[in-house]
């Protein structure tokens, strides 16, 4: 899938920086700097950092540095707030896409900023899934709306490990400001979700793996604020099978006994959607159950959901296990559908860092980082708003294309 900008495109890629992200700039300079920052986001281009786009967009070597400065002081020290602009490109990618499809979920996810040195505001040896290892990383939380054919990432949180927050050396070198206290992944997704909902973004379910699924506050407070929930859980997790009159059968089971118990011959094979080059199914099986969580909770106020179970063709057992609220009126092929949504967002990280250079961050702050991925944001809210545009929804457009050129 390629698309160049044409007139009319460069015209709403002009009105978006002036109008949508530039009215909640304070000033002519800020507009400036995000506009030449953003540029070189989008543009061609190796590295997306302030040294490399302020080369790129300079026709003369003797101005350079200035603009590199003008960058660097934009991103470091320039008195503007994330929020509201994040918030004003997530609406505008939103409104774009829902003139096709709906928004049908939230995903939280983390991903992790590979990193050499020791001074990245947040970095420490810590386990990332990117690497799949523990390394030495950032690691930051997101939160993305899903349409069925489109991830558009809105919102980000740096997670700050103890050996940050507790130090006060640190602190003053990263500028982290004082009302920053330590947080963990779960609340820092809370806290996105909670702005996403006061924001009023549409979606009505939430998206996770394990890392989050696990936690039973977690779980109730996704409730408490109104959504529906499908979240990964561990197979060692216990939970009490529930008979057709909401009873429970027996004392608690872990999910992978559960599953194993039941055998393969209770599983039925779904196909989800349309891959690269197959159809993407797998085999499931699904029964209505309370969490056994130790969570002095009497069992009998726990939420009756359904815990979603996979077995895959030639694994020798289940591998993945879903916790959902979703209701009983939707079918199976439905609450697989829905739950499958969330794997996509990987392929959004892909071209967050590849292509826009979501990772490519070089300074220190706090505040740098976060104006960063600011900006990041903002260029691919654009991006998915044009694709969408130009390209019509189906079930396998997104596999396979060519990247972001259409913003090059």
């Amino acid at each position: 899938m390629t698309y160049k900008m044409d007139q009319a495109a460069e015209a709403r890629l002009n009105d978006y920086f002036d109008t949508t992200i530039g009215s909640l700039l304070r000033d002519k300079r800020q507009r400036a700097s995000f506009a030449t920052y953003a540029l070189g986001i989008l543009g061609e281009g190796e590295r997306k950092s302030c040294e490399p786009i302020a080369a790129r967009a300079c026709g003369d070597d003797e101005l350079v540095d200035n603009v590199h400065n003008q960058l660097l002081h934009f991103l470091r020290s320039s008195p503007w707030v994330d929020q509201p602009v994040r918030l004003a490109a997530a609406r505008y990618g939103i409104d774009a896409l829902t003139k096709r499809e709906p928004v049908t979920a939230w995903v939280v996810d983390d991903t992790g900023f590979l990193k050499q040195g020791k001074h990245s505001v947040g970095v420490q040896r810590q386990y990332t899934g990117t690497a799949g290892k523990t390394t030495n990383c950032q690691v930051a939380v997101s939160l993305s709306v899903a349409t069925r054919t489109a991830h558009l990432p809105i919102d980000f949180e740096l997670y700050l490990p103890v050996s940050w927050t507790e130090d006060p050396e640190r602190r003053q070198e990263a500028k982290i400001p004082e009302e920053v206290v330590f947080q963990t992944k779960l609340e820092l997704a809370s806290k996105m979700i909670e702005r996403a909902v006061f924001a009023k973004i549409p979606g009505d379910v939430l998206l996770s793996d394990s890392a989050y699924g696990e936690s039973h506050q977690f779980r109730e407070n996704v409730r408490v604020l109104g959504l529906d929930y499908a979240l990964g859980i561990h197979g060692p997790t216990k939970v009490w099978v529930l008979d057709a009159a909401g009873r429970r059968r027996g004392g608690a089971v872990s999910a992978q006994h559960l599953a194993l118990t039941l055998g393969r011959k209770a599983f039925r094979k779904v196909t989800w959607r349309e891959g690269t080059n197959k159809k993407l199914s797998s085999y499931f099986c699904f029964r209505r159950v309370k969490v056994a969580a130790d969570d002095g909770i009497d069992p009998v106020r726990h939420e009756e959901v359904w815990l979603m179970m996979e077995w895959p063709s030639g694994e020798a057992e289940p591998t993945k296990f879903t916790l959902t609220s979703l209701p009983r009126r939707m079918s199976k092929k439905q609450i697989v559908r829905t739950t499958k949504e969330r794997y996509r967002t990987e392929q959004a990280y892909e071209e967050l860092k590849s292509e826009l250079g979501l990772d490519h961050f070089e300074g220190r702050s706090f505040p740098g980082w976060h104006h960063h991925v600011t900006v990041v944001l903002c260029c691919y809210a654009f991006v998915v708003a044009e694709r969408s545009r130009h390209f019509p929804p189906s079930a396998g457009w997104q596999e396979g294309h060519d990247a972001l050129s259409c913003a090059a």
